[in-house]
């Protein structure tokens, strides 16, 4: 397993993979320096999450690997396909999955996501339009849907 630590606007990231594909992607709090070399199984995801932060970049196309149950997997995959610019509820995905009784385990598998940012957790909120947890910190859930939302706010002064 490869990994590398990039800046990003949130904090430094950590990156994990080898040639099987992307398995983690994670923001760590601390003063960890970033990786003067990256390993090449990891160069494409440092590109498009770099082209992410530069809105240059709406979707990703890596091979993912992460590392879950298979239950987990499937609302990992529900969440890919939540599109750019847009929230669901927590509610909204479990009936998605075909269980609106499973929302809290659903929860639970959108929490243990081990992909930051490519698997788009951070556009599932409350049925109220709550922020509700997120495993980076709210901070960096909101900024994230700031930076994701098609209306820019603009200054009148």
């Amino acid at each position: 397993m490869e990994s590398a630590f990039i800046h990003t606007p949130l904090g430094i990231a950590k990156l994990e993979g080898d040639e099987n594909g992307v398995s983690s992607i994670t923001v760590i709090d601390g003063d960890i320096p970033p990786s003067d070399v990256i390993p090449e199984v990891l160069d494409d995801a440092v590109y498009q999450l770099q082209e992410y932060f530069e809105r240059k970049r709406q979707a990703f196309s890596l091979t993912l690997n992460p590392e879950g149950t298979d239950f987990q997997k499937k609302v990992w995959d529900a969440l890919l396909q939540i599109p750019f610019g847009k929230t669901i509820s927590y509610l909204q995905l479990s009936k998605t999955l075909g269980d609106p009784k499973a929302i809290r385990a659903v929860a639970s598998a959108n929490g243990k996501n081990p992909l930051w940012i490519v698997i788009p957790c951070h556009r599932v909120i409350g049925s109220d339009g709550s922020l509700t947890g997120y495993a980076g910190g709210i901070h960096r859930k909101k900024w994230l849907l700031a930076h994701e939302s098609p209306a820019k706010q603009q200054s009148l002064f």
